[in-house]
């Protein structure tokens, strides 16, 4: 049974229990952040969450998550398995919204 639980190392996901993940969690708070990028009123956050988002446990882990704050696009969200999967849609949303803001529109 899986657990759900994931801490970072070496920014690989591995999967720890939940007295360890929360013990991390808290203590590693710059090391969840794959970026963060600010243009005007628009925030691009991705981070990693921690726990398993994949909520029909196929394929593998979703532990990486990107968000708009403010803007057109606020609230909008991408979810990702890996490390490097969240770094490419970091900066593909960030190009986009940086895009956006510019037109404004």
């Amino acid at each position: 049974m899986t657990l759900g639980t994931y801490i970072l190392r070496n920014r690989k996901p591995v999967e720890v229990d939940e007295v360890t993940w929360s013990h991390w969690f808290g203590a590693h708070r710059d090391e969840r952040i794959v970026g963060r990028w600010e243009f005007g009123d628009i925030v691009v956050s991705t981070t990693f969450l921690g726990i398993d988002h994949n909520l029909f446990g196929e394929g593998p882990p979703i532990l990486f998550e990107t968000m708009v704050f403010g803007g057109p696009d606020g609230g909008r969200m991408w979810r990702y398995a890996t490390w490097e999967e969240a770094e490419k849609g970091h900066m593909m949303v960030c190009v986009a919204e940086r895009q956006r803001a510019r037109m404004g529109s």
